[in-house]
């Protein structure tokens, strides 16, 4: 096999050169799991949960740079930007499915080992919540002990949603927005409001005439889709495994879970559909 790969060019000493794991940080990225406990089944817990934050962490990348892209007019940027978060969170969905494999004796057995630490708690998680308009303070409190987990997650509460930027957009582009969603408070969470049905019902009626924002407006309902998907998914793999016990950070587990369900980020989206 040396010899094959010698004779096709490649390279196999690299006492001086960067090889693909210096590259990717292996060592660190590999040593990073480190179980509490004595159950085989912590490292599938683990790595599953290490793992979807690297996603998260490439879906605010793209999130982020998306927002900015939106505010500034370049939209088939933002738009390639948007349809790599969808295929992200496609892949957090499956990320459960492998959890899933872990029965209710699996996970009480590495339980305790948890303590406190609960999922809710990801700062990353928050900051998604946050771009995408769940907007809501006390999930602030939870990275008060670190200052810079808490200054990423302050910066998304305090800056426009990327709806925001979307209905700011649609203002440049013409249409008669009022200022209480224009320039409304961030910081609050979004309301629907008569007016941006009616930009909605403009778009999807005339989508020709209003290209970008059709396309703007199925991104985000892909988004949401997609983001959904991956709640509900996260919904039942905590009923097979721990049922309705209360969860690890003190929240109600299931029940607590179900209600985000109902959170609707984009609701006129929705709604303009019924209307059409």
């Amino acid at each position: 096999m040396s010899d094959t790969l010698q004779h096709h060019g490649a390279q196999l000493d690299f006492s001086r050169d960067m090889s693909y794991g210096d590259y990717l940080g292996l060592d660190a990225i590999l040593g990073a799991q480190k179980p509490l406990s004595p159950a085989h089944d912590e490292m599938l817990f683990i790595v599953q949960h290490q793992t979807s934050e690297l996603w998260m962490k490439l879906a605010l990348h793209e999130l982020m740079a998306a927002r900015a892209r939106v505010a500034t007019d370049r939209l088939p940027e933002a738009f390639k930007m948007l349809a790599r978060v969808s295929k992200i969170f496609e892949q957090l969905v499956h990320a459960w499915d492998v959890l899933a494999t872990m029965t209710p004796p699996e996970y009480t057995a590495l339980r305790p080992y948890l303590a406190k630490s609960s999922g809710f708690q990801s700062h990353q998680y928050r900051q998604i919540e946050f771009l995408l308009g769940n907007k809501n303070a006390a999930m602030l409190q939870p990275h008060a002990h670190h200052p810079e987990r808490l200054a990423a997650v302050q910066a998304a509460f305090d800056t426009p949603s990327l709806y925001d930027e979307a209905l700011r957009l649609a203002g440049r582009r013409g249409f008669a927005l009022p200022d209480e969603v224009l320039a409304r408070d961030w910081t609050q969470p979004y309301s629907a409001h008569p007016a941006v049905l009616a930009l909605w019902q403009q778009v999807y009626r005339e989508p020709q005439a209003h290209w970008d924002l059709y396309q703007m407006a199925e991104e985000l309902v892909d988004l949401e889709d997609a983001f959904r998907l991956w709640r509900f998914r996260h919904v039942t793999t905590v009923e097979r495994v721990i049922g309705f016990k209360r969860g690890t950070g003190g929240t109600a587990g299931v029940s607590y879970l179900r209600k985000m369900l109902d959170v609707v980020l984009f609701p006129e989206l929705w709604s303009v559909r019924t209307d059409l």
